[in-house]
């Protein structure tokens, strides 16, 4: 068994597409995962499986249960580990809450220039092949940076904060 970190996207957000985690961990397991455990209500999952999660059929299934299918990024444990490990900020001395990885669902066709453009005076950024950490410290719901950030990197992603991320890892443990 490998073990994969889900990140599902627009859920439990401002009271629209709520999905309980005791439900979602429900339609996990009726799909045949294993040691199924989410954190917080933003759609983090660590799971087992055989092989890669069907996406597809994780959000059928939570469309045919809740009438909304969120967008789903399934991450082998080690890829999400390593993308963690690769933060280039890690050395500093930030809380957890002012960095932000974004991972990546293939490579980026980033617009740099509209990325520099929207980066805030005090922000800063690094754009790898798999993530984009962003370094936030006048809080995440003040960029305007982070509003564009798929249409300027040009793939989906999702973003986690670093106390997220750091939490997720624990699990994969």
């Amino acid at each position: 068994m490998n073990q994969y970190v889900l990140l599902l996207r627009g859920i439990n957000v401002g009271g629209h597409n709520k999905l309980p985690m005791k439900d979602l961990r429900e339609i996990l397991e009726a799909l045949g995962y294993e040691s199924v455990k989410t954190y917080i209500q933003s759609g983090n999952v660590v799971l087992s499986a055989k092989t890669t999660p069907d996406e597809l059929a994780i959000t059928t299934a939570i469309e045919k249960q809740f009438g909304f299918s969120p967008r789903i990024l399934a991450i082998p444990g080690e890829q999400f580990e390593a993308v963690a490990e690769a933060n280039p900020y890690r050395d500093e001395d930030l809380d957890g809450k002012f960095l932000h990885v974004w991972y990546l669902a293939g490579p980026a066709a980033a617009d740099m220039d509209g990325i520099e453009a929207r980066k805030g005076p005090n922000e800063r950024f690094t754009l790898s092949e798999d993530a984009l950490y962003l370094c936030a410290p006048d809080g995440i719901a003040r960029s305007k940076l982070a509003n564009d950030i798929e249409k300027l990197l040009g793939v989906e992603g999702t973003g986690r904060n670093l106390n997220t991320v750091r939490k997720l890892m624990k699990m994969l443990a």
